[in-house]
């Protein structure tokens, strides 16, 4: 197994890992941010950098394997969608958002088997998928530092740094909801001819 490969796996370990950390409640704050929550965040990051990591160093030592390109993007869906439950568990993101992404999932799934059994055609990721991507990560590394729930700062009780911080995550997370809904209509969109029969 190559280096690549051990990253993907190394990173479907470290979901369980933030699971289990989110067990444990205190009252330890540091700036006012649960110890508990840092530590999912700081999970959450080392595994998004390895979702980078291991594509660049496959494609590099040209060592892009079945395996990789099976595993990759599905510990990609579990990393993100573990991430979005928790913060749902925890009061700071409306369950809505992550069902849209799994909706998104199941569909784009589907298609991709459909297209390997008509012949190995590969629907290519779209700039709404790019951009899923990027907002989601963003948006999920900035909730776990926000005590402040999804939207508060429409309710005009937070001020300052509070403030900036809740904007700038609920804006990431309707972004990535609006681009993980339009990605999932290309992938619909592009593939119909694969439903025709």
């Amino acid at each position: 197994m190559n280096l690549a490969n051990k990253l993907t796996i190394f990173r479907i370990i470290l979901v369980p890992i933030m699971v289990v950390v989110s067990f444990f409640e205190t009252d330890i704050t540091f700036l006012g941010v649960p110890v508990t929550f840092l530590i999912m965040d700081l999970i959450f990051i080392i595994a998004s950098i390895t979702d980078k990591l291991d594509g660049h160093i496959a494609r590099s030592r040209n060592q892009v394997t079945t395996f990789g390109k099976f595993l990759d993007p599905l510990a990609d869906k579990i990393l993100v969608l573990a991430a979005m439950i928790l913060l749902v568990e925890i009061g700071k993101l409306p369950a809505w958002i992550p069902i849209i992404v799994l909706t998104r999932e199941f569909v784009v799934s589907g298609y991709r088997l459909i297209a390997v059994e008509k012949g190995g055609k590969v629907i290519a990721a779209s700039m709404w998928g790019k951009l899923k991507t990027v907002t989601q990560m963003i948006a999920i590394i900035l909730a776990f530092i926000d005590i402040n729930a999804f939207g508060e700062c429409f309710s005009g009780a937070l001020s300052g740094f509070p403030f900036i911080l809740n904007v700038t995550v609920t804006i990431m997370m309707i972004i990535q909801t609006i681009a993980t809904i339009f990605s999932g209509y290309d992938y619909l969109k592009d593939g119909k001819n694969l439903l025709k029969d």
